[in-house]
């Protein structure tokens, strides 16, 4: 058994993205194969500071009262007042509590994770969830982007351990971070395929809902650049001339909302195209199953969660074969692939799985079956737990490399760092 002292910015029911469910799905599942596990987070409104929470301890950070608001031109100012009040009430916690070993979820937490790792004397673990320089297609054009970078690669080289997502993370990582290749663990996400499980009902109340007539593309996630849905609407003429009836569900929100809906007002396919906003949990498994396809068009993906949760739900893929999603699906036998940024291979990928629903199916079919295998949160929340256990034990070796560590402060390099 394990004590484990988790930080992350996000957990439930603070939930902004894929962070806040990883963190969520794997410390429960830690505490069901007996390990003891505190997360500390930041406070939501209604929320107890402190509560044991399906087998979870979770002590929540109330914001102090200078507040800065969470957006990008004072993303840094938040940042630091939020690792204050977070160190705090980590400090707090620990007063009552003992652990094993600190686990850092992404740079956000950077601060609070080397203070405290210094501070109780404890081994730090550190999962990169993505990388700055990645989301930018390997730039840091702003002053911002920079320092998210020296951030990250502070926390990494203070950690013991860094655990990533899948294999090109990791050579993403040892690339961009200058790490040593046998600091870092390749250990998958998971996915709880009962959570993507829709009942026959709610499938068929999203079908009537958003494709009446004919076949149904579906797309979930942030709206943002990287995600690759300007090239998904971009498809959508062609796709609609080949499968007359045709309806695209765009489920989500974020910052690129605005100029994906002009760009289907200039294509002239807004009756084709339905922006939903954010999905509950119980709407979003029913749309995605009732997708005839669901699209994964990123540009970067470090691992592909959307996709497992997608075909856990029970819908037909076509993804990118970018990042972690190439390892993730096997072109024609889990999923139907494409070059990133091609809306011309995205259509012919899509409508390929629109042209042949029996085949769809049995590559929807053969998707479920790799989940389960796979991408079980015991067997995934296992790994992490010996990767504790093995950090603990290796930490007088980390210590003493630390002690003789030269290496020099950062300097951002120029250009694009994944060339």
């Amino acid at each position: 058994m394990v004590r484990v002292l988790m930080l992350s910015w996000e957990y439930p029911p603070v939930v902004v993205g894929g962070l806040g469910r990883h963190v969520h799905a794997l410390a429960t599942s830690l505490a069901t194969i007996g390990h003891e596990v505190t997360v500390v987070t930041r406070h939501a409104p209604g929320s107890p500071l402190e509560e044991l929470r399906e087998g979870v301890r979770v002590v929540r950070a109330p914001q102090d009262p200078p507040l800065f608001p969470l957006s990008t031109p004072t993303l840094l100012a938040w940042t630091m007042a939020f690792n204050h009040t977070l160190t705090r009430a980590a400090l707090r916690a620990a007063q009552y509590y003992e652990f094993d070993v600190i686990h850092a979820h992404d740079w956000l937490v950077t601060h609070t994770a080397v203070t405290l790792a210094e501070h109780l004397d404890l081994p730090l673990v550190a999962t990169i969830h993505a990388t700055e320089a990645g989301r930018h297609q390997g730039w840091l054009p702003e002053d911002l982007n920079r320092s998210i970078h020296s951030v990250e690669f502070w926390l990494a080289h203070r950690a013991s351990r860094v655990l990533v997502c899948s294999s090109y993370m990791k050579w993403e990582v040892t690339r961009l971070l200058e790490l040593d290749h046998d600091k870092v663990e390749v250990i998958p996400n998971g996915v709880d395929g009962k959570v993507w499980k829709a009942t026959a009902a709610a499938v068929m109340q999203a079908r009537a809902r958003y494709a009446a007539r004919g076949p149904l593309v579906g797309f979930a996630g942030r709206l943002v650049y990287e995600k690759g849905v300007q090239d998904l609407v971009e498809a959508v003429p062609k796709l609609r001339a080949e499968h007359p009836g045709l309806k695209v569900v765009i489920a989500g929100d974020g910052p690129y909302r605005e100029e994906l809906q002009e760009a289907c007002r200039r294509r002239h396919v807004t009756d084709t195209v339905d922006f939903t906003g954010f999905l509950t949990e119980r709407e979003l498994p029913a749309m995605l199953a009732a997708t005839n396809a669901t699209v994964v068009p990123s540009l970067y993906e470090p691992f592909g969660m959307v996709a497992l949760e997608a075909a856990s739900a029970g819908a037909p893929l076509a993804v990118a074969s970018t990042g972690g999603l190439a390892e993730i699906v096997q072109p024609g036998v889990t999923g139907m692939t494409f070059p990133h940024s091609d809306p011309g291979a995205l259509a012919d990928a899509v409508g390929s799985l629109l042209a042949e629903p029996i085949r769809a199916q049995a590559i929807a079919k053969a998707a479920l079956a790799m989940v389960g295998a796979r991408y079980g949160w015991q067997g995934i929340a296992a790994q992490v737990g010996e990767a504790y256990e093995r950090t603990i034990k290796e930490e007088p070796d980390f210590r003493a490399a630390r002690l003789t560590d030269t290496t020099p402060p950062i300097v951002v390099p120029e250009g694009n760092l994944l060339r």
